[in-house]
């Protein structure tokens, strides 16, 4: 008798509705909460889509005017004053996994393989639906025989939207952003 009440507990908690439908509280504190934690684990999260390669999906994180920038000096102020490494708006990162998932892709035979470290996480900025996350990151790609180091500091600014977390910009700031660099195709 003791074992079919041990396995109602488990089917019943099996049909236990997910987070996302035990109420708009739990949704809100579950899904989509911008507190330490789960700011953290989004970082992890995308750091694992662009190890994996899966970069359809590192771009749906991102919001409809989302956008990525790599700055080519230290404490640039912005974009449009000087020439950065990379500074993609919403269309420009389409066209960059575009060209990513291609088999053509000459600056990628044979592909990249990377791993990231993400550490030092911390919310610098909270408001109701929206965060600035400062995180500091280690990335090593190995290509052809070649392996090359990138570290520096990332500013993620993520906001609610969709019942999740997503990425309303990037912003990376390389530790060597002035030095000379070789094409640089994978994201940070």
């Amino acid at each position: 008798m003791a074992k079919p009440r041990k396995l109602k507990a488990k089917s019943a908690a099996r049909r236990q509705p997910p987070a996302a439908a035990r109420g708009p509280q739990a949704t809100h504190r579950d899904a989509t909460a911008l507190d330490q934690e789960h700011c953290e684990r989004f970082l992890l999260h995308e750091a694992r889509l662009l190890d994996e390669a899966k970069f359809d999906d590192w771009l749906s994180l991102f919001t409809p005017d989302g956008w990525y920038w790599v700055p080519s000096e230290p404490d640039q102020d912005n974009p449009h004053d000087t020439v950065s490494l990379i500074y993609d708006d919403r269309r420009l990162l389409e066209t960059r996994v575009r060209r990513l998932a291609s088999p053509r892709i000459y600056s990628q035979e044979p592909r990249s393989r990377t791993s990231r470290i993400i550490g030092n996480v911390s919310v610098e900025e909270s408001g109701a639906h929206a965060c600035t996350v400062r995180s500091k990151f280690l990335m090593i790609e190995y290509r052809r025989e070649s392996q090359r180091l990138f570290a520096g500091t990332a500013f993620h600014h993520l906001v609610q939207a969709d019942g999740g977390i997503r990425i309303a910009s990037k912003r990376v700031d390389l530790v060597n952003c002035d030095a000379p660099l070789d094409g640089i195709v994978v994201p940070f």
